[in-house]
């Protein structure tokens, strides 16, 4: 396939957050999308720990202003972008404040409050897809990078399976040797069937409280390719992934084989 627009979901991004091996992908392959030519989007969450003074944000009014339903609550969303100078790409924030801090803190909050952690997933990747329809954008590829963004295949085959933003596009799922801080809670499958997912879409989940390989594993279900970007990722994550597309990009030397790898998805 000719790869002209690539949608990328982001747990992290360095150097917004602390660098390990998720935000320096989180960084790396929107750059080189970027230097190929490629369109792009990318979203993360607006973490307390991120600084808006310092790294300019500014909320996009014409975004803002939806609310997203969790759990029978309306959450208002509010988005943030900014230029990450050093890439040379846009970064659109996801931000709530039930689910994000609203001043500094020096840990994800996904580590300090991990009981909201299922809500907290669900808000995000809604959030995006939403965001998305309201531009008008039609990615081709949607690149999934971190646990946060797990449920984003699942939403995206199931609720919008027909919409024009998503119909023709391939998601790939990165794989990282990661945990969760604690399980998502139980109460996770009841609040998607809440937002019409059908509850055969949820029976591997149904009433669990799931752990990372769990929720990788069922996102994986939904999911076209992957991409392994580090070693020691588990055992039941990669036989999930094992009919898969799959591309390792443990060294980053060479990050025209993602563009490649993307190409021959079909």
């Amino acid at each position: 396939m000719e790869v002209k627009k690539v949608l990328f979901i982001s747990q992290e991004i360095a150097p917004y957050v602390p660098e390990r091996r998720l935000s320096q992908m989180g960084r790396i392959l929107p750059q080189a999308i970027k230097e190929h030519g490629i369109e792009e989007r990318t979203f993360m969450p607006k973490y307390g720990m991120i600084a808006e003074r310092s790294n300019q944000l500014h909320e996009m009014i014409r975004l803002s202003g939806m609310n997203v339903i969790i759990d029978d609550t309306d959450h208002p969303l509010i988005i943030k972008v900014a230029t990450l100078q050093q890439a040379h790409f846009q970064v659109y924030f996801i931000y709530n404040e039930d689910y994000f801090a609203s001043s500094r803190i020096d840990e994800l909050e996904m580590n300090c409050s991990p009981d909201d952690n299922d809500e907290r997933s669900l808000f995000f990747v809604r959030a995006v897809i939403e965001s998305i329809r309201k531009m008008r954008w039609v990615p081709d590829i949607i690149q999934c990078t971190g646990w946060i963004s797990a449920l984003a295949p699942v939403y995206i085959r199931t609720l919008y399976g027909d919409d024009p933003s998503f119909r023709d596009a391939k998601i790939v799922t990165a794989l990282f040797n990661e945990q969760l801080p604690g399980p998502l809670a139980e109460r996770l499958s009841e609040k998607m069937h809440m937002d019409g997912i059908p509850k055969n879409a949820l029976k591997p989940i149904a009433g669990k409280a799931l752990n990372y390989d769990d929720l990788m594993a069922y996102s994986l279900k939904y999911s076209d390719a992957v991409i392994q970007c580090e070693d020691g990722v588990s055992g039941q994550v990669l036989e999930a992934a094992s009919s898969l597309p799959r591309l390792e990009f443990i060294d980053d030397d060479d990050v025209n084989k993602v563009v490649e790898f993307y190409s021959t998805l079909d």
